[in-house]
């Protein structure tokens, strides 16, 4: 369970610029912007890093952990500098730095939360777990699935969503901002027998 005097580092992964918007790569992005809308927060230019940021708590008043919501305005690859100079700036541990992302090797809109492991071929990943020095910091993997047929990965992921996805992105954004508030309030391994229970059934 969350203390009140603890501070979490949320990271939404994305490119920046409307061309980049919809994609898959940018879903990470997409749930952060979906949680700021929830908690009426906007996001602010940050100090001492080319991010944007919202400061504030998840949670009940008086209660669950000070949270800084954040979106690099730099691209995916170099992720990394951003994250490590907000950890700095506001005193986060790598265990308490949050990365919202897509995943791959995860279906559409499968869920699954976890600390450390490997980077997948996730450049963001790479680039967070080279500035940070270690990868035990916990991530929120939203799926996207595999490319089909023989479409090159990057391209997959640098598209727009499919019509029929779309259709479900709303509800997937939804649930990936639940299953965070849950990791932030519960921690991992209360939140990760919520979600993925519910991702079984």
């Amino acid at each position: 369970m969350t203390t009140a005097n603890e501070t979490f580092l949320v990271v939404g992964l994305g490119n920046p610029g409307p061309s980049y918007a919809a994609t898959r790569h940018n879903i990470g992005q997409m749930v952060l912007d979906h949680v700021a809308a929830q908690t009426g927060g906007r996001f602010k230019a940050a100090r001492r890093a080319p991010a944007v940021v919202i400061e504030g708590r998840m949670g009940p008043p008086g209660a669950g952990a000070r949270t800084i919501l954040a979106k690099s305005t730099g691209f995916m690859n170099t992720s990394g500098g951003p994250v490590s100079a907000l950890a700095s700036f506001y005193g986060v541990d790598p265990e308490h730095v949050i990365v919202v992302h897509d995943e791959v090797d995860l279906p559409f809109g499968t869920l699954r939360l976890k600390r450390g492991g490997g980077e997948g071929g996730h450049n963001g990943l790479r680039d967070i777990t080279k500035a940070l020095g270690t990868k035990e910091y916990l991530r929120v993997r939203v799926g996207v699935g595999r490319p089909p047929g023989r479409q090159d990965t990057a391209d997959h992921v640098l598209a727009p969503f499919r019509p029929a996805e779309r259709k479900e992105l709303d509800l997937v954004i939804d649930e990936a901002g639940d299953a965070l508030e849950l990791l932030v309030l519960e921690g991992l391994t209360a939140a990760q027998q919520t979600v993925h229970s519910r991702e079984a059934r």
